[in-house]
């Protein structure tokens, strides 16, 4: 198998200890940022020579753990990530989410647009977070650190 098919993930799941069920519209979400984590992404573990991974996303004591397994289901490296810095992005992030949800059932699309970009620029800084607080961790890339993110905010619907 070529390097590059190695650094990647095969399989991503969610730890349902720590996820709540979430909207319709959130749950639609999370299974489309699984689907394509899986299908496009760029992940090695800084130090190992093995891969492809799978990734397990939990929380723990109000961290955030990331734990990678090999093939094998063999344990890899579990990191864990104090989710401190991640709060105001996060926070910020569900209000326009919940803006985001209410506009696209009646407002126009111009709104929709505005609450849309403001929405991604969030969800662009937290995955530069991610990506910052994974150095020298996990070799990744933006995209990939976006989807990741993404799977992160799920682990905050509890309802």
């Amino acid at each position: 198998m070529e390097q590059g098919a190695q650094k990647r993930l095969t399989q991503v799941s969610l730890d349902e200890n720590s996820i709540g069920r979430g909207s319709a519209d959130q749950e639609h979400e999370r299974a489309i940022a699984i689907y394509d984590l899986i299908e496009d992404n760029k992940f090695g573990v800084v130090g190992h020579d093995g891969g492809p991974y799978n990734l397990v996303i939990a929380l723990h004591d109000a961290k955030l753990a990331l734990a990678v397994r090999d093939q094998n289901d063999a344990s890899v490296v579990t990191h864990i990530l104090s989710l401190t810095p991640f709060k105001r992005i996060l926070k910020d992030y569900f209000m326009v989410c919940e803006s985001y949800y209410a506009a696209i059932r009646s407002a126009m699309p111009s709104r929709i647009e505005a609450i849309d970009m403001g929405r991604r620029a969030l969800h662009n800084e937290g995955a530069q977070l991610l990506l910052e607080r994974l150095k020298g961790k996990i070799d990744t890339d933006i995209d990939t650190a976006r989807r990741i993110f993404t799977l992160v905010t799920a682990l905050h619907w509890k309802g």
